[in-house]
């Protein structure tokens, strides 16, 4: 408790620009600021850039922008987008510059980073939901996820973010609670509680995906056993098993990149951590700008439609420096199902009548 102590003595005075229990927190050694330094500025350029586009590319295009699988991977990309600018700025200016702010920015600092990577993570819930819809409830999927309650459940996942990411900044502040072992005014309890939101939000992914995951396991087995003659529906299993690659890719990528900061931080609640595991942490944390980046890729720039919408942009970019002007409509995306998770629902369609309820056929 004496720690404690001397942060609530160097918090009394809320003009104090200096209070030197921060730097028990600053632990890289030059070596280390210099790697630190260079990784964030490349990897949050390069994630910003990614979800600039993606971020653009969906809200210019009013056929994305009907589509409840494209509101949700527009939320990822703006979630990313704030993460990779908030997390480089503070993470830059606490680590490799040692810069100190007051109580109340710090605390905004920090409290918009966490808010960022909690809409990150409930945006990939969101869209894990979508995929086992549209997956497992095909026929019904469009009358189950219109495009006003993707919008409502998005409006829910934004705010809860906010409530749960901005109590510090409201006075939930260490002392006389325990002070976290890696993040500066941050309590203990808090961190549990945030720590067991994310892993709500994990669980929902891992289920959703792991359902479709085990869907196309049986697919597998039927394909096996049928793979000399046809059988109705082997088209839908051909897709969900290449859709299953691609949820393992996806799931691999996520527990790569989250896994380490979770657990570092489940850690420090149980022990009082050394600056070599605090250096560990902070390098670890990086894994989830990481993350940010593999995130438009995985879910936007595979997309068949997404890419169809930045030939379109840049064809119009073209036409206006030639001085032609932009000419002609959005062009009408010749993308099949094959190209990306997030397409299943703009190519697939039911055939219509009797006797072929519940065939599914892809778009030429």
């Amino acid at each position: 408790m004496e720690g404690c102590r001397e942060m609530e003595a160097a918090n009394g005075s809320m003009a104090s620009l200096d209070f030197n229990p921060m730097k028990d927190y600053m632990v890289l050694s030059g070596p280390q600021r210099v790697a630190v330094a260079v990784l964030c500025t490349l990897l949050g350029l390069l994630s910003a850039l990614e979800n600039a586009t993606v971020l653009y590319l969906t809200l210019s295009s009013h056929r994305l922008r009907r589509k409840p699988s494209y509101l949700f991977i527009g939320s990822l990309a703006g979630a990313d987008l704030l993460a990779s600018v908030v997390f480089v700025c503070s993470f830059v200016n606490f680590h490799v510059f040692n810069g100190v702010d007051s109580k109340v920015v710090f605390l905004l600092k920090i409290c918009s980073v966490t808010m960022t990577f909690t809409a990150s993570v409930g945006s990939l819930l969101l869209t894990a939901v979508d995929r086992y819809l549209c997956l497992c409830h095909p026929q019904t999927y469009k009358a189950l996820l219109t495009r006003g309650r993707a919008l409502v459940a998005l409006g829910v996942m934004w705010v809860l973010s906010v409530l749960v990411s901005y109590p510090p900044l409201a006075g939930w502040t260490c002392c006389p609670s325990l002070c976290s072992e890696l993040f500066p005014l941050i309590p203990n309890d808090y961190l549990l509680g945030w720590l067991l939101f994310i892993a709500v939000l994990f669980c929902g992914i891992l289920y959703t995906y792991g359902h479709v995951l085990w869907k196309a396991h049986q697919h597998v087995a039927s394909l096996t056993e049928h793979q000399d003659k046809p059988v109705p529906g082997m088209t839908r299993m051909r897709l969900d098993v290449r859709l299953a690659k691609t949820l393992g890719l996806l799931l691999a990528v996520l527990f790569v990149c989250w896994f380490p900061a979770l657990a570092l931080m489940v850690y420090s609640l149980a022990t009082t951590l050394s600056d070599k595991v605090k250096k560990v942490f902070a390098f670890c944390s990086i894994l989830c700008l990481v993350n940010s980046m593999a995130n438009p890729v995985i879910y936007a720039l595979r997309s068949g439609e997404i890419r169809s919408s930045a030939q379109h942009g840049l064809a119009c970019w073209k036409k206006c420096l030639r001085g032609l002007g932009p000419e002609g409509k959005e062009e009408v995306p010749r993308s099949s199902m094959k190209s990306s998770i997030t397409e299943t629902e703009a190519d697939m369609k039911i055939t219509p009548g009797p006797a072929s309820r519940g065939l599914f056929y892809l778009d030429p």
